[in-house]
């Protein structure tokens, strides 16, 4: 990209979907003179593998004030309070735990759950499961919404389950009433210039379409990053197994509690995904192909939730997981899957995705699209991908089952970052887990408090045989007293979504 940028860039976006539209919202909001053009092929549909989110897709719709009563209800959406882990431990008292979004009050627990897990972890014959120190966590388990009365005087986060398509549609009608442009065509060549950058997407017909910046948001074909520009895929093939993915969704029981949670299931090569939206369910096995044939694993998602002889078709899918190597190549920005992915454990897909567009636009303003500028933008964006990418390994790394090839493989893998090391050694030697998430930095991807949650969820204590009885120095009555009198603020979950 050579010179600076004009002041107002013309921005062509290739591929909608959720990432697509995304982006035109934020460049059309951050950029008001700029011309922005979506450009999509009608027969190519999204992928949409995943449907929850992180709190922070909440920032986005509030920054460009779509609010929740008018998005909500478009995208069959419920709320989020966490995911609950089932299965991923086979030790006695840990069968499941829930992995909260952090919330203020949780600030008065946080310092007690810290202490419990540091006094378990060395010894000390102490109640310290997370399940019992978190708001969000009886949230879910008492089928609330996390909406705080205004006489409640703590901030709740949360997140929100959706279908994937019915938001992309009301991000586009957002970006359309921002001015966008968008045109239903079929890229048929990428036109690269002398210097390298994108010149134009040459359509199926032969109209040129030039710009400034070129979004690549076309999945995992990446057209115009991967397969134009050569940009290098990175693969994560060696710390997470799971390549492929199953698909199954069944209907929402009319009358039936509405969970305001994700639920991850450890099966025999994987997880499934179930995701309550206000229409349905959506189901879904992330699982490994080395360990599990396309046939078996939809037999065995079928068999989890009860399908095994009902006349629902499924969707499979193949993914491919890692980053490519730099996110910012010459003109052209890759986001969504064509900039990698990881699958939706934690649900961070969208979460990456904003952030790229959102520092993307801050980085260019400011650097104006200087390859130093780029350099250090994409060094981030590569460095939050792996953080992501640590924290889902450990789920995996960690695992208390060892039942099957594919778990006891995970926990035999040794293929682990330097940081996700130097955690575990923390954990595992009673040091300060939250000072170490620190002086590495960590912090911005995962919060010590996520990471401390993972490794208590799933027992990683000393056998109980070896703990010694000890007093708590943690009010656990205390503790219940609070967050059970903080329960009586919140209503039903369903009834909540089913207000005008």
């Amino acid at each position: 990209m050579n010179g600076a940028p004009p002041l107002s860039p013309r921005i062509v976006v290739l591929g909608g979907g959720t990432a697509g539209w995304m982006a035109a919202c934020l460049f059309a909001q951050a950029w008001p003179r700029a011309r922005v053009t979506v450009v999509e092929a009608p027969e190519i549909g999204i992928v949409g593998v995943g449907e929850g989110s992180t709190p922070q897709l909440a920032a986005l719709f509030a920054h460009l004030g779509i609010a929740e009563e008018a998005w909500m209800p478009a995208a069959d959406a419920t709320y989020k309070t966490g995911i609950r882990f089932d299965g991923w431990s086979a030790r006695a008292s840990y069968p499941s735990y829930f992995h909260t979004f952090a919330s203020a009050i949780d600030l008065h627990t946080a310092g007690a759950f810290h202490a419990s897990a540091l006094a378990r972890r060395t010894g000390r014959a102490v109640d310290a499961h997370p399940d019992r120190f978190f708001l969000n966590t009886r949230l879910a388990q008492a089928h609330r919404a996390p909406l705080a009365p205004d006489n409640f005087p703590f901030e709740v986060s949360y997140g929100y389950h959706f279908d994937a398509h019915k938001v992309g549609a009301v991000l586009r009608d957002h970006a359309l009433a921002q001015g966008v442009i968008h045109i239903a065509a079929r890229v048929d060549t990428v036109e690269l210039s002398d210097d390298g950058d994108v010149a134009a997407l040459v359509l199926a017909g032969g109209e040129r379409l030039t710009g400034d910046i070129f979004v690549d948001a076309s999945g995992f074909r990446s057209v115009i990053a991967q397969r134009a520009l050569g940009v290098r895929f990175v693969p994560f093939a060696s710390n997470l197994f799971c390549d492929r993915a199953v698909t199954l969704p069944t209907p929402r029981t009319e009358g039936a509690p509405l969970d305001a949670h994700t639920t991850a299931t450890a099966l025999s090569s994987g997880w499934a995904w179930a995701i309550p939206l206000t229409a349905r369910t959506g189901n879904g096995y992330v699982y490994a192909s080395d360990y599990l044939s396309p046939d078996a694993a939809e037999t065995e998602l079928r068999r989890h939730l009860g399908l095994l002889n009902a006349d629902v078709a499924a969707r499979h899918l193949t993914m491919k997981v890692g980053r490519v190597e730099r996110a910012w190549h010459a003109n052209c920005l890759a986001i969504g899957l064509a900039q990698g992915f990881i699958e939706p454990l934690e649900a961070t897909a969208l979460h990456l995705t904003q952030t790229t567009i959102e520092r993307f636009i801050e980085a260019y303003g400011e650097g104006q699209g200087t390859p130093a500028r780029s350099d250090a933008f994409n060094a981030e964006i590569a460095r939050r991908f792996e953080g992501v990418r640590d924290y889902i390994v450990a789920h995996y790394r960690l695992n208390q089952r060892g039942d099957t090839d594919f778990w006891r493989a995970n926990a035999a893998n040794d293929h682990l970052s330097d940081d996700l090391k130097a955690i575990m050694t923390a954990w595992f030697t009673g040091r300060d887990v939250a000072a170490e998430v620190m002086r590495r930095d960590l912090a911005g991807y995962y919060a010590p408090l996520s990471w401390e949650i993972l490794f208590a969820g799933y027992g990683t204590y000393p056998d109980e045989a070896r703990l010694k009885p000890a007093p708590s120095r943690v009010d656990m009555a205390g503790i219940d007293r609070l967050l059970d009198g903080c329960l009586l603020n919140f209503g039903d979950h369903a009834a909540a979504l089913a207000r005008p």
